[in-house]
């Protein structure tokens, strides 16, 4: 009688336990740069680390309950607003905040991909870090996995279809346009960036040709002097200010650029020195919205060269 007993309890407890898979029925599995995560289907409660999926998300309409402090580009500072969460900074969370926020799903990339195994243990977690050596498959993959987690599978394969047409539209513009020179200037100096680097969209996928091949691709770039400029005499110059995208003082990109060397090369002497959106290219990168704004903004730049 014991025995029958027992074996109708553990026949309960087994029927109560196959009850409770549904609750995670919903998870699929997640593929990213750091390995595989089970992630809950259009999870409610958000926590974001990396701006360029926060732009992703921002574009497929998904609202993240926490993010970074700090510096964000102008379509997405509604999240610099009081009321949404702040879980630290782009490279360090506040883990006080974080588990406190009770998220049903964290999100790193890039600056914040070192965390990924101490968030990971708070809550499931997915690094969505770009690849430099295939930037913009990356990003295809990027919303492709946002879309598929959130419901928006047809909206993400909308976007990944307009992103493709602006490259190609961009592409076929800089066939004839020469060769280019990526910079970044930060406190007085200069880092060059070429293919496979990351910004070396500008070549790998928008198809400007290098001013200077075999450039070190190292995440700081070459630094190099402006004989180097001057030596390597692009058609066309492309900048970065990091200051500026920082916020921090220092020496305004055209002001430093504007000097005797630089001065004599074709770039500068056919006004073709394009300042790029440094928000977009150092803080973002790899988003939706920041890629078709520079997207734009080099397009337009070359239909009003001379």
């Amino acid at each position: 009688m014991m025995i029958s007993t027992i074996s109708r309890f553990l026949a309960l407890v087994a029927f109560l336990g196959l009850a409770g898979v549904p609750a995670f029925a919903g998870d699929i599995t997640v593929g990213h740069m750091q390995g595989e995560t089970a992630v809950p289907l259009k999870p409610a409660k958000v926590l974001v680390f990396d701006l360029a999926a926060l732009d992703i998300l921002d574009r497929l309409g998904v609202e993240a309950a926490g993010v970074p402090g700090g510096v964000k580009p102008a379509y997405l500072a509604k999240y610099n607003d009081d009321g949404i969460l702040k879980i630290g900074t782009l490279f360090e969370p506040d883990y006080e905040a974080v588990n406190a926020a009770g998220a049903d799903l964290i999100i790193v990339g890039g600056r914040s991909a070192a965390k990924y195994p101490e968030l990971s243990k708070i809550a499931p977690t997915i690094d969505l870090t770009g690849d430099p050596k295939d930037f913009l498959g990356s990003i295809r993959r990027n919303v492709e996995v946002l879309g598929r987690i959130f419901g928006k599978e047809a909206q993400a394969s909308r976007e990944i279809d307009d992103l493709d047409a602006a490259v190609g539209g961009l592409k076929k513009k800089a066939q004839d346009k020469g060769n280019g020179l990526l910079i970044l200037t930060t406190g007085g100096k200069v880092s060059a960036y070429g293919p496979g680097s990351r910004f070396g969209i500008l070549h790998d996928a928008f198809g400007v040709v290098p001013a200077a091949p075999g450039l070190a691709t190292g995440n700081h770039g070459q630094p190099v002097s402006f004989e180097f400029i001057l030596e390597t005499n692009p058609d066309w110059l492309f900048v970065i200010d990091r200051d500026a995208a920082i916020g921090r003082e220092g020496s305004p990109a055209r002001q430093l650029l504007d000097n005797e060397l630089v001065g004599q090369t074709t770039a500068w002497k056919k006004q073709h020195v394009v300042y790029l959106d440094p928000a977009n290219w150092y803080l973002v990168g790899g988003g939706l919205t920041s890629l078709h704004q520079s997207i734009d903004q080099i397009s337009k730049a070359f239909d009003e060269a001379s």
